[in-house]
């Protein structure tokens, strides 16, 4: 069978999946979940070899330490993947929920309901617990669910898409709900996101090469997550114990993910005494500093920033620091360079919380704390499919009502239009 067949017939099931899916109720979506929880937990040695075989393969061919971290199922990422499942279960049901209801003169009862989107093709880099959550969500809404993952972890997404599905099918998920592209030909990708009438809608989860490719092959819908180039504003009415806090975790918690920190500008009139400070915190934590001319005048070590630096995504221990005016001027700076994902200003001065707020125009906007509570679980939403970047349909995080579109129902008794 040729890579265009294969395809195909992975369309076909999905849809076949996707119509079984609508006519379960809550009840037995969650029962499925929880087998899946089950499943994932007894598989545990199987999901962990299968890592193992990945890693070892990243090493050789040079992936780096952030990638790698981003890589790992250690035990505690397993035990979150188990309890994300259950989170979801515990949500509460988007599917037949009433958004609207109007009567109109003529006595037409008119609804707006919640509905799966149907079948939605994910295609993702790196982190294998994106192939649980992604696989979960869609199911609580009631879609199913093509999964392509990156090359690097192939033999993980295999083994956690397997035992989510058999584990689901021990309590009556629908076959073929939950598929993974198994070859790691990039032809795949094209040939995924041009199944017009299988495929509903792609999200697209990486670099920016992955994301600009699917963008320009699409024929389906596709809703971008972006990279996240995120910024911390710090004011010059900010308490600099919490700056300097915030700064080094939003930074260096995880900085191999979308929603850690790439840049800090600091306003001018506090920079000579926060910077020093921001340097001695962040060097003690192995961060190489990138400066501008203005920053670099106060700590020379910094490196010289390029104006490549100010839009890049390094996803490692790198971070380019500037000086600005105020906080109109690092508003504008934010929405020049950055990807419209997560930005904070550390500030008490409310006129400038107000202004930042309003004039920053991203997905998540913070006022004194970190960027890296942008997520599902952070929101109280359960596990998420992604952060959006995008301005239609989803924006943010994107979880469970984010993976449904809506219909009208009317209801009438006869009326006809005159």
């Amino acid at each position: 069978m040729s890579l265009h067949e294969d395809m195909l017939q992975m369309g076909d099931r999905a849809v076949a999946a996707a119509r079984a899916l609508a006519l379960l109720s809550t009840r037995k979506k969650n029962a499925i979940l929880e087998a899946m929880a089950v499943e994932l937990d007894a598989q545990r040695a199987v999901l962990q070899q299968a890592n193992a075989a990945d890693l070892e393969a990243a090493r050789k061919a040079g992936l780096s330490g952030a990638m790698l971290d981003r890589l790992q199922l250690t035990d505690a990422r397993l035990d979150a993947m188990i309890k994300g499942i259950r989170d979801v279960a515990a949500l509460k049901d988007p599917v037949g929920q009433v958004i609207s209801r109007w009567m109109r003169p003529n006595g037409l009862d008119i609804q707006k309901i919640r509905v799966p989107i149907g079948v939605i093709a994910i295609i993702y880099e790196s982190r294998p617990n994106v192939t649980a959550d992604a696989a979960v969500l869609c199911l609580k809404a009631s879609n199913a669910v093509i999964l392509r993952g990156g090359s690097e972890a192939l033999r993980s997404n295999q083994a956690i898409a397997a035992a989510l599905q058999a584990g689901g099918a021990k309590k009556g998920l629908p076959a073929y709900t939950i598929q993974l592209v198994g070859t790691t030909d990039r032809e795949a990708v094209r040939e995924l996101v041009q199944l017009e009438g299988r495929v509903d809608l792609a999200i697209p989860r990486g670099g920016e090469s992955l994301i600009r490719a699917v963008v320009e092959q699409a024929y389906v819908p596709v809703i971008k997550h972006y990279k996240g180039v995120c910024h911390v504003y710090v004011d010059a009415s900010a308490d600099t114990a919490m700056a300097l806090d915030i700064c080094e975790n939003a930074k260096c918690q995880r900085p191999g993910v979308c929603n850690a920190i790439e840049k800090v500008l600091v306003h001018e009139k506090i920079a000579a005494h926060f910077l020093p400070q921001l340097a001695a915190r962040l060097t003690a934590r192995k961060v190489e500093l990138r400066g501008s001319d203005a920053a670099r005048a106060i700590v020379p070590a910094m490196k010289s920033a390029t104006e490549e630096d100010w839009s890049a995504e390094y996803q490692d221990l790198i971070l380019t620091v500037g000086v600005v005016k105020d906080v109109h001027a690092a508003s504008a700076h934010i929405n020049r360079y950055g990807s419209h994902h997560s930005d904070a200003i550390i500030a008490a001065d409310a006129a400038a919380q107000k202004a930042f707020t309003e004039e920053v125009d991203s997905a998540t906007v913070y006022v004194n704390a970190s960027t890296r509570f942008t997520d599902g679980g952070e929101f109280g939403m359960g596990a998420e499919i992604g952060i959006s970047t995008d301005k239609l349909h989803a924006r943010g995080p994107m979880a469970l009502e984010e993976l449904t579109t809506y219909k009208y129902i009317i209801w009438g008794n006869g009326q006809v239009r005159k």
